[in-house]
């Protein structure tokens, strides 16, 4: 089975697959569900009851140049609506540097996913309008599949990459922080 596939089949057995067609069904444009749900899903089901990461909330990233602050706030507004018991962070990657301080802009959805903190966490998934499965790996899956917590090259050295993952090792002793100064 190959990595995506097995990523399929984890998050098939989620509350992901009940989340990803509501997220289609807002039709933002080049959306991704990215970060933590997707994260703490598959450590959770590989690591089991030694691994205390929930899915805190659902990071939506999508891009439009034309979009604004109302966009985000509407579908995570339309989704709260619809899944009352969970919390959904959208964010237009077209805006986000403009409004949120020390944040640097970014020209697409890929780029902003490629840019958090960890690469087990820049993992992006959708379904599309036929209900296929797609999958954004800027840094393959290995990381997130061997419980590796890694900076992604641009948080190299960056002390809220190491606070975060010192929050993970927390609540997940089975996972492995390394920080490869070869990914500059």
């Amino acid at each position: 089975m190959n990595n995506h596939t097995q990523l399929q089949v984890i998050l098939s057995n989620s509350i992901i697959a009940t989340v990803l067609p509501a997220i289609a069904q807002l039709d933002l444009p080049n959306w991704w569900l990215a970060g933590g749900a997707v994260r703490n899903t598959v450590w959770r089901s590989l690591f089991g009851k030694e691994c205390d990461l929930f899915i805190k909330d659902f990071d939506i990233a999508f891009f439009d140049d034309q979009g604004n602050r109302e966009q985000e706030l509407f579908a995570k507004s339309t989704l709260k609506t619809q899944f009352p018991e969970h919390e959904f962070d959208v964010k237009n990657q077209a805006s986000f540097g403009h409004w949120r301080a020390g944040s640097m802009t970014f020209d697409s959805t890929e780029n902003g996913i490629e840019n958090w903190l960890h690469t087990a966490t820049a993992v992006g998934v959708r379904i599309d309008k036929q209900g296929e499965w797609q999958f954004f790996t800027p840094y393959g899956l290995d990381d997130l599949f061997n419980g590796i917590v890694q900076p992604t090259p641009t948080h190299i050295n960056n002390p809220d990459a190491e606070k975060k993952a010192s929050g993970f090792l927390q609540k997940c002793p089975c996972l492995r922080l390394i920080k490869d100064e070869s990914l500059t």
